[in-house]
């Protein structure tokens, strides 16, 4: 069965899935010459160009950079999410478009302190300093971001964008990505502060065996447990596995639940379907709107995103063994 699926995979038509099994499943080195020729295949492919099909003639994408799902935000996070090659600086007009929001006076004043805790769309931040590191366009203003995801990281070690008073615990949904930003920042600047907040932060899904209420051992959410591409902003077992893998942090004994779970989706053929999906593939202006089909939704069918991050993960605790 492993040597069916990553041949299927292999074969692929989308060169970042094949980047995804040579690099992260089988170990390839990314800075080899097939890689480095594979990852101009991505920044030339259908995709990648579809995604920046809408900036204008300063390089920029003309809609606020948040706009779901097609904004320079999230075209640079799906970028980051392809193995987009680093480095490339007609991407700088959507860094400066990132910056100019993160950094207006509406952004941060949208920042409440409310009984002690700041509450802050922290997966904004975390999403930021994540493709500007992937994507090698980061200057020294990506410190500041991490500055601010350290001050404003709570006592149990995430963050939570809710207003309300009564909110006191930090939100799956707005600490995933900020961990991934830690894990991220502390090895590619060495930085022993984000290094610390990562493991703080990782424990609000491992004391939660990443999907369980403290209290009763429940399902938190259904859609915690249900595979989706891409997550977005939200959350689900599978990405948040991921990010673990990525943070050294998958063999800790309270992920095996949800490693569990995970391999009981698996299809005959040795993938995994995308089981619900966030997002409209459309020309249309609308909220959820994408330039892109991620491979849809099926029960029976796989999904090669799900795939080839489910077969990481699983290869980094030994379940999935390739060829």
């Amino acid at each position: 069965m492993a040597d069916s699926i990553i041949s299927k995979l292999l074969n692929s038509d989308e060169p970042s899935i094949r980047y995804k099994v040579l690099v992260n499943i089988l170990g390839e080195n990314p800075n080899s010459k097939e890689i480095e020729d594979l990852q101009h295949q991505i920044k030339i492919s259908r995709r990648v160009q579809s995604l920046l099909s809408e900036r204008d003639s300063d390089g920029r994408i003309p809609f606020h950079p948040y706009r779901k799902w097609y904004g320079a935000h999230w075209v640079l996070t799906s970028l980051a999410e392809l193995h987009y090659p680093s480095g490339d600086k007609t991407l700088i007009p959507l860094r400066e478009q990132i910056y100019e929001w993160l950094f207006s006076k509406k952004q941060l004043n949208d920042f409440k302190n409310i009984d002690g805790r700041v509450r802050i769309h922290a997966s904004m931040e975390g999403n930021a300093i994540y493709y500007l590191l992937s994507l090698g366009i980061a200057d020294n203003r990506i410190d500041e971001l991490v500055k601010r995801l350290l001050m404003y990281q709570w006592q149990d070690g995430g963050w939570n964008c809710d207003k309300k008073p009564k909110a006191m615990k930090s939100s799956f949904m707005e600490s995933l990505i900020p961990l991934r930003a830690m894990i991220y920042y502390a090895k590619m600047k060495k930085n022993n502060d984000a290094k610390n907040a990562s493991i703080k932060a990782s424990d609000i899904f491992l004391k939660r065996k990443l999907f369980k209420s403290q209290k009763n051992g429940e399902i938190i959410k259904k859609d915690f447990i249900t595979l989706h591409y891409p997550c977005y902003w939200r959350y689900d077992i599978l990405f948040s596995l991921k990010v673990l893998a990525e943070g050294g942090f998958i063999t800790d004994p309270r992920c095996k639940d949800a490693l569990d779970l995970l391999e009981s989706k698996r299809l005959p053929d040795g993938g995994f379907p995308a089981e619900k999906k966030y997002y409209i593939a459309t020309d249309q202006f609308k909220s959820g709107r994408s330039l892109v089909n991620w491979g849809g939704t099926s029960k029976k069918r796989i999904n090669e995103f799900i795939t080839t991050d489910a077969l990481f993960v699983l290869k980094e605790v030994g379940r999935f063994k390739p060829i």
